[in-house]
C-alpha cells in the first residue's frame, strides 16, 4: 500500500502541471538546482578551508617624553 505505481506518479505529475503551469516548472527546477549546488559548494568549501591565524598584535610606538620649558 505504501508504494506508488507509475500511474499514480503520472496523476501526481499531471496535478503539479495543472497547478503550476508549463512555464513555472522549469523556473522552479532551476532554482532548486542552484540551491543544491550552492549548498554543496558551501559544504565543500567549509570542510577544506583552513583556519586563519590569529591577527598579529603590534604595540604602538613608545611616546617620546615632551620637554617642558621652565
Amino acid at each position: 500500500m505504501g508504494e506508488l505505481s507509475p500511474i499514480h506518479w503520472l496523476i501526481v505529475l499531471a496535478i503539479i502541471l495543472l497547478l503550476f503551469g508549463g512555464r513555472k516548472i522549469p523556473e522552479l527546477a532551476k532554482g532548486l538546482g542552484e540551491g543544491i549546488r550552492n549548498f554543496k559548494e558551501g559544504m565543500h568549501g567549509a570542510s577544506q578551508s583552513q583556519p586563519t591565524p590569529p591577527p598579529v598584535q603590534t604595540t604602538p610606538p613608545a611616546e617620546k617624553p615632551t620637554e617642558e620649558k621652565k
